[in-house]
């Protein structure tokens, strides 16, 4: 099924950023939507801002770096609407600081979210998808990944992992039932940078996103881009950032 108007999709980190941009997109152009995230409030107001506007959305509350929570999360995107054709595994932290700084417990908590939380999202969406005869997985990584700096380097890492993660099942899917992409975006007004523990990081990070961060629904396009094309037709990788980023 090509295009995207009728097509159901699962969204984890939806309750701000690029998750809610891409929900707003996506049931625009006609999609049911499964917001997924752990504040459960900006769910339920996006799903209602959603379905006041015409659209389908369901809310469901999940923690990525919980497995049952994230089958849960599927299972009721199956349940609500009799299938799941997309899988968006968006959600992220940035805990950035110098290794030096050993700060193992934001070490921990980017793998476990942003590693082990794309893990779980394909363990739970694949065997849908394999009964269903074909899916598409897309995977939010960055360009922090593309190019190596100081105080990203676990970030980087974990983001990098996941890439590699989608490239080896994309050549594990050669049959035509499952399409994969890597979405790398740069500097973009989101979230992501305020919960980076050093301050002197954390501000330089926020000036820098203020200065020249593009709008989430940029990357919500570019989201759509890919679900959109025919079945036979595979995005592989997409880096979309400011033009006047490094």
């Amino acid at each position: 099924m090509s295009g995207i108007d009728g097509k159901v999709v699962a969204i984890t980190g939806a309750s701000s950023g690029i998750g809610e941009a891409t929900a707003l997109e996506l049931a625009g152009r006609g999609a049911a939507v499964v917001l997924g995230a752990r504040r459960v409030d900006r769910l339920e107001a996006l799903a209602a801002r959603i379905t006041q506007d015409g659209g389908r959305a369901a809310a469901v509350t999940v923690d990525v770096t919980d497995r049952p929570d994230v089958n849960r999360f599927v299972d009721a995107a199956v349940e609500r609407f009799g299938r799941l054709d997309v899988f968006v595994g968006n959600a992220g932290i940035a805990r950035t600081a110098p290794v030096s700084e050993l700060d193992v417990e934001g070490w921990e908590a980017m793998i476990d979210v942003n590693l082990r939380g794309v893990l779980h999202g394909v363990a739970a969406a694949l065997p849908v998808f394999r009964r269903q005869g074909r899916g598409h997985l897309v995977t939010v990584v960055s360009t922090s990944g593309l190019k190596i700096v100081p105080t990203q380097a676990v970030y980087a890492g974990t983001k990098n992992a996941v890439r590699t993660l989608l490239e080896a099942l994309r050549q594990e899917s050669t049959d035509g039932a499952l399409r994969t992409t890597s979405i790398s975006p740069g500097f973009v007004r989101t979230e992501l940078v305020d919960a980076i523990t050093d301050d002197d990081v954390r501000r330089q990070a926020q000036d820098r996103m203020a200065e020249i961060g593009i709008d989430p629904a940029a990357v919500a396009r570019a989201i759509a881009f890919a679900i959109e094309q025919p079945d036979d037709v595979e995005i592989g990788d997409m880096t979309i950032r400011p033009t006047v980023q490094n």
